[in-house]
């Protein structure tokens, strides 16, 4: 049959539900790109070139594996995530360090370059839902929007942060309150949900950003000065990562198996 229902649907879909879940994880998915990135370079002394090389072969590798997957699998799908978190850092990194393009001209850049996907991706496929990545073209280009958003995402709040030098504190908050006024567009006018969660998956990348730094950073650099670090912050945010992840399996465990058991 070509009709299937939605429960049948989603056994196929590739990625998780939208869920408040699914937003703290990724939310915490990109504060870990940015203070792992920075160990890696700064603390490990890898470098940035040596960095970006390894976690663009790490991450190459992991996608493969979510491509092959034949259905949704959360640590598979969320590995997938942290580590394009962390590459997307590293893409904007390397074009504001070692190319010198300033990071507006790289916001604007890499806005254009999702548009350009989305524009391909629609052309190709006449849908940009999530709750149909169930093909690996669909799984490409879906996979191909969430580095460029990383990536844009990066510029756009070191742009704001560091290049308007509003610090860390004010960047929170100020991407904080465009997520809720975009999210209240959305309940009042009834904007398209596709439109909406796009614009949210771009602005939660700052956000993450800004909050990893404040949690981070001492107070004379603009953070919190707490004294976490930015290895403490990042093994905080990965063993909060991990337990909403092994929840979620076992949800997906159990929804799978009621659907069976309604076959």
């Amino acid at each position: 049959m070509n009709n299937m229902s939605i429960s049948e649907r989603s056994l196929f879909n590739k990625v998780p539900e939208v869920t408040m879940t699914f937003w703290i994880i990724k939310m915490m998915s990109t504060t870990v790109g940015e203070t792992a990135a920075d160990y890696l370079i700064f603390n490990m002394k890898l470098g940035l070139t040596i960095t970006s090389i390894l976690m663009g072969a790490i991450l190459l590798s992991t996608i493969v594996i979510q491509l092959r997957a034949d259905k949704y699998t959360p640590w598979k799908y969320w590995l997938a995530v942290v580590l394009v978190s962390i590459f997307g850092t590293l893409v904007t990194d390397n074009l504001t360090d070692q190319v010198g393009v300033p990071l507006e001209v790289s916001t604007s850049m890499f806005t254009l370059v999702l548009l350009a996907t989305f524009w391909f991706w629609y052309t190709q496929e006449k849908t940009l839902s999530i709750r149909s990545i169930d093909t690996p073209k669909r799984e490409i280009f879906y996979w191909s929007a969430i580095l460029v958003t990383f990536a844009l995402g990066t510029a756009a709040g070191d742009w704001v942060s560091e290049g308007m030098n509003i610090g860390y504190m004010k960047s929170t908050l100020l991407f904080g309150g465009l997520i809720s006024i975009v999210y209240a567009v959305y309940l009042i006018a009834r904007i398209n949900v596709v439109l909406t969660f796009w614009i949210i998956y771009v602005l939660t990348r700052p956000l993450g950003a800004s909050i990893g730094d404040l949690l981070s950073q001492p107070e004379k650099n603009g953070g919190l000065g707490l004294g976490f670090g930015v290895t403490s912050t990042s093994i905080i945010f990965l063993v909060l990562i991990s337990a909403l992840v092994v929840h979620q399996s076992s949800k997906v465990s159990t929804h799978i198996t009621i659907s069976h058991r309604g076959e």
